[in-house]
């Protein structure tokens, strides 16, 4: 698979590419001038399972914000750089653990030359980004429009002027808002580098449908064994991005921990608050360091069946619920306790006192 061949690539104190964990980014959307801030919602970020953040740098000011931010922090910092060089160099004097730049916006080589000489002095890594809404014009014609080709061709042209420089500590990062041009662009460039790639499908949109294009597009690109940091896109909060980015890596395999929620759909027998209870649940399970998973079930003739392959779960009947432990009905509790019950369960999940059943019991 392609990950595990990829040059691997120090950030901060994580390892990238080289069959390393692909890890999970997200950028701040504080103003990074204001440094408390920033490392505030870095902070809740780290909480929720941010490895790596992004902070936009479009001022010297925010640039030296970067060195208090750093020390409040416990993840790799990349500092996100466009146009001004000069601003590439001071977030690399004040601490950034990585600069993301294009270098077509940079200007000149010798601007160029001298991001990578700071670069290769601190040992830096660079992510070379390019976005298929910044693809140049002369590529825009040579491939009749905006196309995977062309993508990956930018992304090379650039990364060749880094490398003629005598620097290859690189990371690229390819992005579409097309999922099937920017699936297509990773398949391409993955036979022709092996410099670790940042996955993500830029401008995805909204909660709702930025997490639909954002699953399926790195779905279709992770699965291929191709990415090896991934962020998740959304005009919407930087936590929800990270959720979002766990559950899909969750559910390719690609991560362990956390506890699953499954719930089956709504159907005329349900005849309690199932959609309520199973967004309950999932928030209630976020800080509960377990590796297991949790049914949700909306009455109690498929409930118990259905929830054989969780852990544990709970099925809701009229006005009380069951308590089930793989597949075994364990005790009725009444609607309104469901919720507590299933959450002191999971509190004192390898402890003695859960309510477990005899093993035996099935024989």
């Amino acid at each position: 698979m392609h990950r595990n061949h990829t040059k691997v690539i120090q950030i901060g104190d994580r390892k990238i590419g080289g069959g390393n964990p692909v890890l999970i980014q997200s950028m701040t959307n504080t103003r990074t001038e204001d440094a408390a801030a920033t490392a505030a919602q870095i902070l809740a970020l780290e909480q929720a399972g941010c490895e790596i953040i992004r902070c936009a740098v479009p001022t010297e000011e925010a640039a030296r914000a970067l060195r208090e931010i750093k020390k409040q922090i416990h993840i790799p910092l990349v500092a996100d750089i466009h146009f001004d060089y000069r601003l590439a160099i001071a977030a690399m004097e004040n601490g950034a653990d990585k600069i993301r730049i294009n270098p077509g916006n940079i200007g000149s080589r010798e601007r160029i030359r001298a991001v990578v000489d700071t670069a290769r002095e601190r040992n830096i890594p660079i992510r070379v980004g390019v976005n298929s809404g910044s693809l140049e014009k002369e590529l825009v014609e040579k491939y009749h429009g905006v196309t995977a080709e062309g993508l990956v061709e930018s992304a090379l042209d650039k990364v060749r002027i880094i490398e003629d420089l005598g620097y290859d500590n690189l990371v690229i990062s390819i992005k579409s808002s097309d999922v099937l041009m920017c699936a297509r662009a990773h398949e391409l460039i993955a036979q022709k580098t092996r410099y670790p790639l940042h996955v993500g499908i830029t401008e995805a949109g909204t909660l709702y449908s930025g997490n639909i294009k954002s699953a399926v597009g790195l779905g279709i690109i992770l699965y291929q064994g191709i990415g090896d940091t991934i962020r998740v896109s959304l005009t919407g909060a930087p936590l929800e991005e990270v959720k979002s980015a766990k559950r899909i890596l969750k559910t390719l395999g690609l991560r362990k921990g956390g506890v699953e929620v499954v719930s089956c759909p709504t159907c005329g027998r349900t005849q309690i608050d199932l959609i309520g209870l199973a967004n309950q649940v999932e928030t209630m399970v976020q800080d509960i360091p377990l590796d297991i998973k949790v049914a949700v079930m909306g009455c109690v003739v498929n409930g118990p069946g259905e929830a054989k392959e969780a852990d544990i779960g709970i099925a809701g009947g009229k006005g009380a619920g069951l308590l089930i432990k793989k597949g075994k009905k364990v005790k009725t509790v009444p609607e309104g306790e469901l919720l507590e019950a299933l959450r002191q369960e999971l509190l004192h999940w390898n402890s003695p006192d859960s309510v477990r059943e005899d093993p035996l019991c099935d024989h």
